[in-house]
């Protein structure tokens, strides 16, 4: 159950509130229709987290529009995945935005103090796979969670990866972001006693078939705790791997 819920009956158990009017709050239109979108302002009461905006498709003056729905309901940060630079460069005009470029990710607000319970590592195999490392890293922060960045320490080189063992044994949650053949996620997964997420990218060359290669390798893996998300997909293993953190 969502802390929000848990305040409104905190409220009706001390007579702040009727029943009738806790019950009014609940019933209350869940999504806010503006023609192109159904914005779901009830999704941090269902699930703990807000809605987030997905850029990619949309245009600036829709994701504006959002915006303004989910700021008007109270919501933020303002969460926007997969935003190129172009229409980051509109939206902050109407907005003062925090935008990472390389991640194609924004937020609007202030980032929530960290208060998982621990840390999440997120390393990367290599520096190409940094942009998908940090839509993963953004947003376990933008969730309230602590976050170590291990970046360019893949098999290619192991002795990168070995000397960084106090940050991996000490993490509560790893995420390993690879492409090529995608073997860091089995080798961090045989070193802890953590949950790996492998988040297979589309960097390699052409037999690597654009990240299918390293998901393959991924989801065959030997090493036991490690589970996989979509090719390329940082948001969702940021998100899985702050749901563990505040478990």
């Amino acid at each position: 159950m969502s802390e929000d819920i848990k305040k409104l009956l905190e409220k009706v158990r001390s007579g702040n509130i009727s029943v009738e009017e806790a019950v009014l709050q609940i019933k209350k239109q869940p999504y806010e229709d503006i023609d192109f979108a159904k914005v779901d302002i009830h999704r941090k009461s269902r699930q703990g987290a807000a809605e987030v905006i997905y850029g990619a498709g949309k245009t600036a003056e829709q994701i504006i529009d959002i915006t303004q729905v989910m700021i008007n309901n109270g919501q933020r940060p303002v969460v926007i995945t997969r935003m190129d630079k172009e229409k980051a460069d509109i939206v902050n005009k109407r907005f003062n935005i925090r935008y990472n470029e390389s991640a194609r990710f924004a937020t609007i607000g202030d980032l929530p103090k960290p208060d998982g319970k621990g840390k999440i590592v997120v390393a990367t195999g290599g520096t190409s796979d940094i942009p998908v490392a940090e839509e993963a890293a953004l947003t376990a922060e933008a969730l309230g969670n602590e976050v170590v960045r291990l970046y360019d320490v893949g098999v290619a080189g192991l002795h990168r990866l070995m000397s960084k063992l106090d940050e991996l044994m000490s993490a509560n949650v790893i995420i390993a972001v690879a492409g090529m053949e995608g073997a860091l996620a089995s080798v961090i997964g045989g070193l802890v006693d953590r949950p790996v997420i492998a988040v297979p990218t589309s960097v390699g060359y052409g037999a690597s078939f654009g990240g299918v290669s390293a998901l393959l390798s991924m989801l065959n893996s030997c090493a036991s705790g490690v589970s996989v998300v979509n090719i390329d997909n940082g948001f969702g293993a940021g998100y899985m791997a702050s749901m563990i953190n505040h478990g």
